[in-house]
């Protein structure tokens, strides 16, 4: 019998979303796996951000390539989804697929699993095969060259053709990198039920079901709540949601009896509009999908169904993450509370302006100032507060970013020194410097991609 087999009797396949971010909780994949009857169980924990710290930790050797938390996050559902014969998959191997693979592997034996097959996809890093004069940055259209010597990684979007060759081998777990998050869930799809590659309408229909699971918690309330305008019932034990996917790519979408949180057509179409620019042409390296007439029906609670997806093909090209050198950053904070404590953070930040000008001989405006309490998430205006109404408790917080070390550290050292050189009953002084990497966007030609699958035992 095939590992990843569908098992219940309708011929419905039962995906789990297991994680939704690197930062997610565990826990709710352990009840998915112990209580969803699950056939696949799901783990998104990859974006621009975590591929590019990724990437830095294996440039400097400072850690692993892939997900920090990826060893726990299988090691805590593995031994139930071997006895269970779940598929596990992942695009948890980040910036090293392989690496990833290796250590699930030694999860498996430190568990002494009799036998577990690891499929790794590796092929989306593309930094060697970039063309720097013909690409250009989605955001500016400014030409990659203008980076050149600065480029430190290249990750190509993979969609879910590379997985399903993965599941082709019969794994127990799928270890990849750079893919969208919607082929994570796609991938099983086209493999149990044999979809064509063209059949857009379908495509589009699994794609909606995957965009949806993404998230996990998101779908289930997360994020959702807000306060007691929007109530979500026990969001300290927030369940993740399952799919119980259809031949014909529709779904209904649940989560485990008893578990927190709320489904329903609320928090689905939140979901639903999540990161969409335009409702009628969101491209994947899949399919074009059009949600315009999708439907959400919500038969009982915490049950939702979704239909109605159309598809069309797929754009000629896939989206790259470039990271890009992005040098250091320098932060410092100071918090000052009490009568007088905005004019109290206000003057540190002048002191600090002025020495950076008098002193180290820089353009003050290289600092970037906020008032924690005041306007650090809102620097705009118009919101109806009003700059000078006195908070309890402000938070001065100064950063820089510089191509230099020793920049960085100066802006650090200087917020420490408004202890005694600044003014009254500042404290809670915290400082860092850190490398950094920025992320850039780009298009390229599909036959730069060539995914390979390798199988470990």
């Amino acid at each position: 019998m095939r590992r990843n087999a569908i098992k219940r009797p309708d011929g419905t396949l039962r995906i789990g979303a297991g994680a939704g971010f690197a930062g997610d909780r565990i826990d709710p994949a352990v009840e998915l796996i112990e209580h969803g009857e699950l056939d696949v169980l799901a783990f998104e924990t990859l974006a621009e951000r975590t591929i590019a710290l990724a990437q830095l930790r294996r440039r400097s050797k400072s850690g692993a390539g892939f997900d920090e938390r990826l060893t726990q996050r299988i090691g805590a559902v593995l031994a139930s989804a071997l006895n269970q014969r779940v598929l596990l998959i992942t695009n948890g191997g980040a910036a090293d697929p392989r690496g990833g693979g290796l250590a699930v592997r030694q999860v498996a034996r430190d568990l002494g699993c009799a036998s577990c097959r690891i499929a790794v996809v590796t092929g989306d890093d593309v930094l060697d095969r970039l063309d720097l004069d013909a690409s250009a940055a989605l955001d500016t259209g400014e030409p990659l060259a203008a980076y050149r010597g600065r480029i430190v990684s290249a990750n190509a979007y993979l969609g879910a053709a590379p997985l399903v060759a993965a599941l082709d081998s019969d794994p127990n777990i799928v270890v990849a990198g750079r893919t969208t998050d919607i082929a994570l869930f796609l991938a099983p799809m086209i493999h149990a039920f044999g979809w064509s590659s063209d059949d857009w309408r379908t495509l589009a229909g699994g794609s909606v079901v995957g965009h949806l699971l993404e998230c996990a918690g998101q779908l289930t309330g997360g994020y959702f709540a807000d306060g007691d305008r929007k109530r979500v019932p026990r969001l300290a034990r927030l369940g993740f949601p399952y799919a119980d996917v259809n031949r014909d790519g529709t779904a209904r979408f649940a989560k485990v009896a008893g578990s927190g949180g709320r489904l329903d057509r609320s928090t689905c179409l939140e979901q639903l509009l999540y990161e969409v620019t335009d409702p009628s042409a969101y491209l994947t390296p899949d399919v074009t999908i059009d949600f315009r007439a999708v439907e959400i029906v919500e038969p009982a609670t915490d049950s939702v169904v979704i239909s109605g997806a159309n598809g069309h093909p797929p754009p000629a090209t896939l989206k790259a993450s470039i990271g890009i050198d992005g040098g250091f950053s320098g932060v410092g904070a100071i918090s000052y509370a009490g009568l007088g404590c905005l004019g109290r953070a206000r003057l540190a930040g002048e002191i600090l302006r002025e020495r950076w000008a008098e002193i180290y001989r820089r353009d003050p405006d290289q600092l970037h100032m906020s008032l924690i309490g005041m306007n650090s998430a809102t620097p705009w205006k118009g919101l109806g507060t009003s700059e000078d109404a006195e908070p309890p408790e402000v938070r001065l917080r100064v950063a820089v970013q510089s191509m230099r070390h020793g920049e960085a550290q100066d802006l650090a050292r200087e917020v420490e020194g408004l202890y005694t050189n600044g003014p009254a009953a500042g404290g809670g002084v915290e400082t860092s410097v850190r490398e950094t990497v920025a992320i850039i966007s780009t298009l390229i030609p599909r036959q730069l991609v060539e995914p390979r699958i390798e199988v470990l035992e």
